[in-house]
Formats: C-alpha cells, sequence, structure tokens
C-alpha cells in the first residue's frame, strides 16, 4: 500500500569522523578512538568502544590521558581534509538513489522520493541497499531513517542507530506505529528542540517525543512561537519544513583558526592571514561566488591578563566583488598592519569574505580592474585550483601563505590525506 505523503530518508554516517580513520587503517576495528578538535584540544567524536569507556563528548585531552593510556584508545587530530572528501564520497553514492538530495552536514543528507509507489516493505529494502552500499563503496557504515517529514526522519534515524534490531534502518511512515515508538524517545532528541527549549517543555510535562505530538499545535504556537508549532505538526506527519534540492546560497565564509603557540611577530600574523585568505577564496570559488567585503580579525588569548588582552579586526569593502586570491590576500595583509599592535600575543586570528555574489551576475566598476584582468585573473584562478584539486591542497599557493607555518594548530596525532594528496596515498610493496 503506497503511503499518503512521500517518504523522507536522513542517512547519517555513524561514529563520521572516527569512522573516516577507520577505513584505512584496518588495526583500528573494535579498538577504542577518539579524534580531536582543532589544536589537539577535545574529544570531538568517539568510537562506540571509546563511548563504553566513559569518556565524554568535549572532555579535554589532558584530562584524560590515564584513561588513554590504560585501554590504548587511538587518538586522532582532527583530519578534516580526509573528512570533507569522504562525506563527498558518500554524498556522490546517495545521488545514485535520487535527485532529490539535500546535504545537511558533513555526515548526514536527506534524501527523498516525490513518486515512491511502494509501501513499507519496499521502502526498508530501499533503505538496506543504501545502507549496503554506502558501506561497500566508501567503508562508512550508516543509519537510514525514514520518515514523513524531516523531524520525523531524523527520529527514524536515532532508532536505527541505537536499537539493534533495526540492523541500521528504521521507518515512522506509519502513524501506528510513531504512536507506540515516540513515547520512548526523550524529548532532547527531537531535532530543533535544543538545550534552551528541553528545560521549558519538560516542566510543562513534555518528557518525550510522544508528548510533543500530543500537543495542541496553537498552544505550542502561544508558548514556543512558529517553532513549536512546526515542530508539533512535523512529529505528527505533517510536512513544514521544505525539501530544499539546493542548499541556500552562502552569505559569508570564515577561515579561523587558533595558533599552536602566541604569534607576536607581524611577519608570523601577515603569514597566517595569509594562509586563510587563500583558502576562503578557495571555499568561494568552488561555488562559483566572489565577495565584496574583506575583513581581518586577530584576538588575544581572553584568559591572558587584563593588560595584555587584544582584539583588532578591519575591513574593506572592494571595488567590485572578486575571488583572485591574490586581491584577497593582499587586502587581509593590509588590514592586518593597520591593527597589529607591538607586544601582543596573538592565540587567533581569521578573514571573512562577506557581500558574496554569483560570480556570472557581477556588474563591473567604473573604478574595477577592467575585463581584460577579470578575465586573466579567472583563469590564473582556474588553472590553480584544477592543480590543487588533483596534485593534492597547496600544491600551488600564494608564497604570502608560508612554507613553514610555525604559527600552525597542534595536529600531532593527524593520520595522512588518504585521498586527496599524492605524497600521503597507501603504499603496498610486494614481499620478495
Amino acid at each position: 500500500m503506497a503511503f499518503s505523503t512521500p517518504p523522507i530518508a536522513l542517512v547519517d554516517g555513524n561514529n563520521f569522523f572516527a569512522s573516516c580513520e577507520r577505513v584505512f587503517d584496518p588495526t583500528l576495528k573494535g579498538r577504542p578512538v577518539i579524534v580531536l578538535s582543532n589544536n589537539d584540544g577535545c574529544a570531538v567524536a568517539r568510537s562506540p568502544e571509546a563511548k563504553a569507556l566513559g569518556i565524554p563528548m568535549g572532555a579535554p585531552l589532558f584530562k584524560i590521558k590515564d584513561l588513554v593510556a590504560a585501554h590504548g584508545v587511538r587518538v586522532f587530530s582532527g583530519n578534516y581534509e580526509l573528512y570533507g572528501d569522504m562525506s563527498r564520497r558518500v554524498v556522490e553514492v546517495l545521488r545514485d538513489f535520487t535527485p532529490d538530495l539535500e546535504v545537511y552536514s558533513v555526515d548526514e543528507s536527506f534524501l527523498a522520493w516525490p513518486g515512491f509507489a511502494g509501501g513499507e516493505d519496499e521502502l526498508l529494502a530501499l533503505g538496506a541497499r543504501i545502507r549496503d552500499r554506502v558501506e561497500r563503496w566508501t567503508g562508512i557504515s550508516v543509519g537510514v531513517g525514514f520518515g514523513p517529514t524531516k523531524t520525523l526522519s531524523k527520529l527514524a534515524n536515532y532508532l536505527a542507530k541505537k536499537v539493534r534490531a533495526f540492523e541500521g534502518v528504521a521507518s515512522l511512515m506509519d502513524s501506528r506505529v510513531r504512536a507506540q515508538v515516540l513515547a520512548q524517545i526523550p524529548i532532547d532528541e527531537v531535532w530543533g528542540v535544543g538545550r534552551r527549549l528541553a528545560p521549558r517543555l519538560i516542566a510543562m510535562g513534555v518528557r518525550t517525543a510522544g508528548d510533543l505530538a500530543a500537543l495542541d499545535p496553537k498552544k505550542a504556537r502561544r508558548v514556543f512561537t512558529v517553532v513549536g508549532e512546526r515542530l508539533v505538526r512535523e512529529t505528527n506527519g505533517q510536512p513544514c519544513l521544505d525539501f530544499d534540492d539546493l542548499p541556500a546560497p552562502r552569505q559569508s565564509a570564515v577561515v579561523s583558526r587558533s595558533f599552536g603557540r602566541p604569534v607576536a611577530s607581524l611577519d608570523e600574523l601577515l603569514e597566517a592571514v595569509a594562509a586563510f585568505a587563500h583558502r576562503a577564496g578557495e571555499k568561494i570559488r568552488s561555488e562559483g561566488l566572489a565577495a565584496s567585503y574583506v575583513q581581518a580579525y586577530a584576538d588575544a588569548n581572553r584568559f591572558a591578563p587584563l593588560g595584555e588582552r587584544y582584539s583588532g579586526s578591519a575591513g574593506f569593502h572592494l571595488a567590485e566583488p572578486s575571488s583572485d586570491t591574490r586581491l584577497l590576500v593582499g587586502e587581509a595583509r593590509r588590514l592586518t598592519e593597520g591593527f597589529w599592535r607591538p607586544g601582543v600575543r596573538f592565540a587567533r586570528a581569521g578573514v571573512l569574505l562577506a557581500g558574496l555574489v554569483d560570480e556570472a551576475q557581477i556588474t563591473p566598476s567604473l573604478f574595477g580592474r577592467g575585463s581584460l584582468a577579470r578575465d586573466k585573473a579567472e583563469r590564473l584562478m582556474a588553472a590553480m585550483d584544477a592543480l590543487n584539486n588533483r596534485m593534492g591542497r597547496d600544491t600551488v599557493k600564494p608564497l604570502a601563505a608560508g612554507l613553514a607555518k610555525v604559527w600552525q594548530g597542534k595536529s600531532s596525532h593527524r593520520s595522512p590525506a588518504w585521498t586527496t594528496r599524492w605524497d600521503e596515498l597507501p603504499t603496498v610493496r610486494a614481499i620478495p
């Protein structure tokens, strides 16, 4: 029997960062694995074995070092180049199942089948095919949750991961199943509830997803605004959140990092800012965008003595939008020179590109560089991006972005970029 509302699936990578590390290192199977945040600070991803040891999300590495040593926990610095490429590979597999796909995050994608004519059995079989093919083609295990709304597909995914009997695929398309299952899901697991709203709902006696579904939508709107009403309707199978084939256009791009050690030298700070501007330029070009505004900023350690705290920033509106790395790097360095202060030990810096517009719709400015210079810059940037995509990031880059990068954050446990850098590809040698 066909469904009255077309199914939506949420496909979510299981412990995604840790899973990416395991794909290229079979010795990690069955071992506890954690992945650290920038600068090797806190655990931001944990394998099931690491969770079983009681390692909490966000635990600083220095606080769990004894536990790590006692249980042989494998520790990795965040390898976001690897994770991003593995995410892209997973999405490419998912596109084979439907053109209606929305990438929600690095490890989550929504899929829709507006013309789906099958029933529950066919839907679960489809989920099993998705689960098996993604794991077979990429090495990443995923959970698949189906529902008539995005909120219910997220809850179904929660069940697919938490209840072993579902074997990674669950459906909440059937209203009778929802009536039984939602009453067992804690309210803070509902997508969109969040830390602030959950205590207010619990205070009202709304402790489960089932309690939320039982609320009067109009009452929810009065108490929690339109967000509350949408949550109630979505948990009752009434779609309120649009399914977008394409995400909304990006409004800005930020590249920011904490330094591995304090930076007091102007040359080092300029090098770091240039590297960030270079990376931000790559980001917007990959989406066919150009920036109208450039901002550079840097901060001293916020926990430093009061007299040593300092935050500097400056911005500039370009004569016409651009994605030319040379221009963006030059402006970011110039702005940084303006707010730099001798004696300040900077702990973090970043570059913001804003006022993003479609490159194809740029209106030339009287004070711009002229069509010949723009065409030359576009060809140069396209060639640089093509080389970096083929040979690995930063194969070609501005000299101002530095070579040694002594300011770079700690990543003493980083695994190789197995899929994006030629010099880090796995090597297999025959035994003589």
